[in-house]
């Protein structure tokens, strides 16, 4: 005898009523599985499964902390525009009945930073082999949803995701952006925000430029004066500031819990400045030069010949890599132009000793080339001319490269001759400029597996405020990204342009500012027949300087 079947609740009958009805009025999802910023590996759509995320949904992961601490992580990007509760569970098999499951995996051909993102009708299936690899699909799953996802408060929204599955992982190991915090000092919160713009486009490191003549901002306590004395100044004539180890420790751990490591840079032994007006005795003259507000470089030094200058730099490379827990330590080594020859690269050879004696492995700007080579030693070349025998040499030698081109990568430079922020040294920048090159093939004779990655330094003599940060970061940080993210074989202008596009009306939902790009087909609202253009407003870049305009949202 058959027992009998238990006849659903009301409550049951009302929830599957309701997701019924939602589906058959939202309308399909549209055909941008393959949309996404940086292009996907592999693509496979399927719009007969599309999902409706809907307010009953929840998201489930793997009983693990990192897991879990991912998916906190979505619930706090999703909720603010659904309004949906989207409790986080961890179990042991997580699966999508209704709503979204981050899965850890043994899957090695995921590779370390890999995922898979599957959509059906059932749900979403995120799997990764760890905690970076659920994040980086997370940040592909957001991008899958309407623009409004990005809204800080509820949106009235078919939350409709598109059927199918991508397999992604990236092209190269190390995908950065620098941020200079001593030509213009910016608060924590600032940078906390531009670390929140990396995670979105699958970028894992911040570079930050810590020290120059302008201004030191990091607190040292075996040095005090270089933060107080040192950090109280910045182009312009404006108060400056530096971070206690407090504020350093928080910026490190937000961007940690965003698979972000963040990269120290003290400069050596040239724009130092500031250092000297702090500690005189560091200076070839033992005299404090005065302090310095304005953009030139290559002026000032550290006495080499002095053995109190090694004691300082052991000093404050051993407490900003008791600060920092990633395995890089960044020396500078750029525009030392009154240290020359072999007292600069005996200079820079005992730095990499003392980098070395903290455990940390040594990153510098091309010029350190000629000096010896040292263990994993990472050369970050910002030419503007990819024939370059000297840093060609020290990748024979064993050196490693990030790829910051001057004239593709410095997102410092001016858009068009008449943006009002930025500089034009390298050449003007637009977005397409940003994109078409190719890491793995600049410089000439150096192979793609001497290449680290790819990383888009943000130089602020000019640039003053957060929203003039993100104006000359978007839209052509993106770019950088996809070169640093996805396979060569994705690369092309047209399909990048197109797929960028789409994220005009998001980044105007989030309420960041943005350079309206005219190479850009921007999407035209449908409802007023305006695109996501912001307004352009005055303003003031700093005491001695006349006013400019910048572009910010309203």
């Amino acid at each position: 005898m058959p027992l009998p079947t238990r006849e659903p609740d009301a409550a049951t009958l009302a929830r599957v009523a309701e997701q019924a009805a939602a589906e058959l009025l939202a309308p399909p999802a549209p055909a941008r599985l393959a949309e996404v910023v940086p292009a996907p590996q592999r693509v496979l759509p399927d719009p007969s499964e599309d999902w409706l995320l809907t307010a009953d949904a929840v998201i489930v992961a793997t009983a693990d902390a990192p897991a879990l601490a991912v998916a906190e992580r979505l619930g706090e990007l999703l909720r603010p525009a659904t309004g949906f509760p989207l409790p986080v569970t961890g179990v042991a098999r997580p699966a999508a009945s209704g709503g979204i499951a981050l899965v850890l995996t043994d899957d090695a051909g995921l590779g370390t930073e890999g995922y898979r993102l599957v959509v059906t009708r059932a749900g979403v299936t995120i799997t990764a082999v760890t905690a970076a690899g659920l994040f980086y699909g997370v940040q592909t799953l957001r991008q899958l949803l309407p623009p409004a996802i990005e809204s800080p408060a509820p949106v009235g929204e078919h939350w409709l995701l598109p059927g199918g599955s991508i397999t992604d992982q990236p092209r190269f190991p190390y995908r950065g952006a620098m941020l200079d915090v001593a030509r213009h000092f910016f608060a924590v919160e600032d940078v906390l925000r531009v670390v929140d713009h990396l995670a979105r486009y699958k970028l894992n490191h911040l570079h930050l430029h810590l020290t120059d003549d302008q201004g030191w901002r990091i607190a040292v306590d075996s040095w005090p004066r270089l933060a107080t004395v040192g950090g109280a100044t910045e182009v312009g004539n404006g108060p400056g500031g530096h971070y206690t180890k407090a504020d350093y420790r928080r910026i490190v751990s937000y961007a940690a819990a965003r698979h972000i490591t963040v990269v120290p840079e003290v400069d050596l032994p040239g724009h130092t400045n500031a250092a000297l007006v702090a500690y005189p005795e560091l200076a070839p003259d033992k005299v404090a030069p005065p302090p310095y507000t304005d953009t030139e470089v290559g002026f000032s030094y550290v006495d080499p010949a002095n053995e109190r200058t090694y004691d300082f730099i052991a000093d404050v490379l051993g407490e900003v890599a008791a600060l920092t827990p990633g395995p890089w330590l960044h020396i500078g080594g750029d525009e030392a132009f009154k240290v020359k020859g072999g007292v600069y690269t005996g200079f820079v050879e005992r730095v990499q000793r003392l980098v070395a004696r903290t455990g940390r492995t040594v990153v510098g700007w091309h010029q350190l080339a000629p000096a010896a080579h040292a263990e994993g030693r990472v050369l970050q070349w910002w030419g503007t001319d990819g024939e370059d025998p000297a840093t060609l040499d020290a990748v024979q030698r064993g050196a490693r490269l990030i790829l910051s081109p001057g004239n593709h990568a410095y997102l410092d430079m001016k858009y068009a001759p008449d943006t009002p922020l930025g500089q034009d040294w390298a050449g003007l920048i637009d977005v397409r400029r940003a994109y078409e090159w190719d890491p793995g093939a600049h410089v000439t004779g150096v192979p793609e597996a001497a290449v680290l990655g790819v990383e888009a330094p943000l130089w602020t003599e000019s640039i003053t405020s957060l929203a003039d940060i993100e104006v000359m970061l978007l839209p052509r940080l993106p770019a950088i990204a996809e070169l640093g993210w996805s396979p060569r074989a994705t690369h092309g202008w047209a399909g990048f342009r197109d797929r960028l596009a789409g994220h005009g009306p998001r980044w105007a939902a989030a309420g960041i500012a943005f350079h309206p790009a005219p190479e850009i087909p921007w999407p035209v609202n449908q409802a007023d027949g305006t695109r996501p253009t912001p307004r352009r407003i005055p303003i003031q870049t700093g005491p001695n300087r006349a006013h400019v305009s910048r572009t910010d949202n309203p």
